[in-house]
């Protein structure tokens, strides 16, 4: 019968007849390889609203705060990433990055609010 090689590191494989890797350290390794570049792109969006969260968090310190838009852009917020929509009955929508949220209101200015859940 012909030796089974594990698929990560090419050693011989002994134990159970269904067992695919030597180790589970080859296994690991093997599936974070896979993995890698959906792991980097899902990490790279939760980097950018986690930011965005630490960025409303501080300018709204007591939970309602207008600001410039500017303002949030020059600390590195980017307006293409947010958790959740609340549309009010008036129609206004409010873009979350997990609690904390904000509206653009008139002019060059934001409405910052938190979420008390």
């Amino acid at each position: 019968m012909d030796e089974k090689l594990c698929p990560e590191c090419k050693k011989p494989i002994f134990g159970r007849q269904d067992k695919k890797f030597c180790s589970d350290a080859c296994r690991n390794a093997h599936n974070n390889k896979l993995n890698a570049d959906t792991v980097n792109y899902v990490r790279n969006i939760n980097n950018v609203l986690r930011k965005n969260r630490r960025i409303l968090e501080s300018l709204n310190p007591d939970g309602k705060a207008t600001v410039q838009k500017s303002k949030l852009i020059g600390k590195g917020f980017d307006f293409n990433y947010f958790t959740s929509i609340y549309q009010t009955k008036a129609g206004d929508e409010y873009r979350f990055c997990y609690e904390h949220g904000y509206l653009p209101i008139e002019g060059e200015r934001v409405l910052l609010v938190k979420r008390n859940d």
